[in-house]
């Protein structure tokens, strides 16, 4: 007799099970995206997972008593890449690295394990995309060691943890998730079901036998990462690399990690002999023309651990037409509408008429309010015309009420700036330092009003 399967009909984007099929998935609102798979019996569920590499059976242990010794880290020997794991490679972590087509992914997991394997550390990669010869020949344009890396060309993940048991490697490379299977899952290689099971049956041998894996995962047209939803559930880390406005250099920001933190940014630059640091982030973003020009202003964001000086353009023109519009790129639009509000009540500038434009260069994601001080300096200066000073930079709140609220680690912000030549500061009040800072003249204001005022002078 034979058995029968049962079938689901699940969205290839954002994974939503739906019980029969439809054009449109109203969970991510993409079109001809639900697909039909096959699930096996709850029998050989059973099996599957007994034979699998879960473990021996757990046992139930007080909260109290659980081990709290600190996680064993491997450096990369790219301390950028190690800043945003959160320190280094942790021992039987699972971290999925995603990115669009040639921004890197895989020449920065090569330079990272030739480092690694260098040390004495065992590391396997495994292609399932590009062969082998393609892959040496990258390594001998970087220049890399090659002598101490073993290489798998394999799409099947029994095959690849049969590899596993007889190398015995410390460090794993999959390149990519997308083309890889498993023999328990009768659809096609880069379906739902066999992404989610693949990573889920390697991301079990990882747990058990202590092996770190890195996993190259692809992305959909609007950058997010490629498959079902619950891929980024199955995994501990989950780390994007995106290149900025200039195609030189390349961001590298942590989504999840359960190992470190979440805000923490690596910066890169490509070139011909592949990924190297950037150590000092902010002399990339800021590469103003001599020439200074209305509407260019300098804040100082922070960004994981450090601080970071970015520059905010605004263009402030008239409007042509019976709407004027307002446009944000690298910071939220509402908040930008909010800004303009205050502006109006307690700033008294009115920009009712006006089209307004407003810029993050380098293609930065302001994801905090620090910079809202220097987005409302800028639009006045652009609607003055009334340049700022190159040394001169700004940052702090703006509350609804027209004050300027202090932001965290404003001490290190200032250092910071001062170490980069910069002369002048307008900040909150309550971020005023205790001390003074060898070349800093620091101007402190409580509302937009003074903040204002102050821009008017210098």
């Amino acid at each position: 007799m034979s058995k029968k399967n049962k079938t689901a009909f699940v969205c290839d984007q954002c994974g939503a099970d739906y019980p029969r099929w439809g054009g449109q998935c109203t969970s991510c609102g993409e079109w001809n995206t639900i697909k039909e798979v096959r699930l096996g019996s709850a029998k050989s569920d059973r099996n599957s997972r007994s034979a699998g590499y879960a473990g021996s059976r757990s046992e139930v242990q007080l909260l109290s008593d659980v081990n709290l010794s600190q996680a064993e880290r491997i450096s990369s020997g790219i301390s950028e890449f190690d800043r945003v794991l959160g320190g280094g490679i942790v021992s039987g972590s699972v971290v999925l690295i995603g990115g669009a087509p040639g921004a890197g992914k895989s020449t920065i997991l090569l330079q990272a394990i030739a480092n690694i394997a260098a040390r004495g550390v065992s590391v396997l990669y495994v292609s399932g995309e590009e062969s082998l010869q393609q892959i040496a020949e990258r390594a001998h344009r970087l220049k890399l060691p090659a002598d101490k890396i073993m290489m798998l060309a394999e799409t099947s993940v029994q095959r690849i943890c049969d590899v596993l048991d007889e190398v015995n490697p410390q460090i794993l490379v999959i390149d990519s998730i997308q083309v890889m299977h498993t023999q328990e899952t009768d659809s096609a290689p880069g379906s739902v079901s066999q992404v989610r099971e693949s990573a889920s049956y390697l991301t079990q041998y990882a747990k058990k036998h202590n092996v770190s894996i890195f996993m190259v995962g692809h992305v959909t047209k609007d950058q997010s990462l490629a498959g079902p939803m619950t891929l980024s559930h199955i995994v501990d880390t989950q780390v994007m690399l995106a290149s900025t406005d200039d195609a030189r250099f390349r961001v590298l920001r942590a989504d999840k990690n359960r190992f470190g933190s979440v805000g923490e940014l690596g910066f890169f630059a490509m070139d011909g002999s592949g990924l190297k640091e950037v150590k000092n982030p902010s002399a990339m973003f800021l590469n103003r023309p001599e020439k200074p020009s209305s509407g260019s202003v300098i804040t100082v964001l922070w960004e994981g651990t450090r601080p970071l000086l970015v520059e905010i353009q605004a263009l402030v023109t008239e409007c042509q037409y019976g709407n004027p519009r307002r446009l944000a790129v690298g910071f939220d639009q509402n908040r930008l509408a909010m800004l303009l509000a205050v502006l109006s009540r307690h700033g008294g500038i009115v920009t009712a008429t006006d089209e307004i434009y407003a810029n993050v260069v380098g293609g930065i994601k302001v994801t905090e309010t620090s910079s809202d001080l220097a987005i409302v300096v800028g639009i006045v200066s652009s609607l003055r015309d009334k340049v700022i000073a190159h040394d001169t930079f700004f940052f702090g709140e703006i509350g609804l009420s027209g004050e300027i609220r202090p932001v965290a680690n404003g001490h290190a912000r200032l250092n910071d700036a001062a170490k980069h030549g910069f002369k002048k500061a307008v900040i909150p009040k309550a971020n005023t330092p205790k001390k003074s800072i060898e070349g800093l003249e620091i101007h402190a204001v409580s509302t937009l009003s003074q903040a204002l005022d102050i821009f008017s002078e210098i």
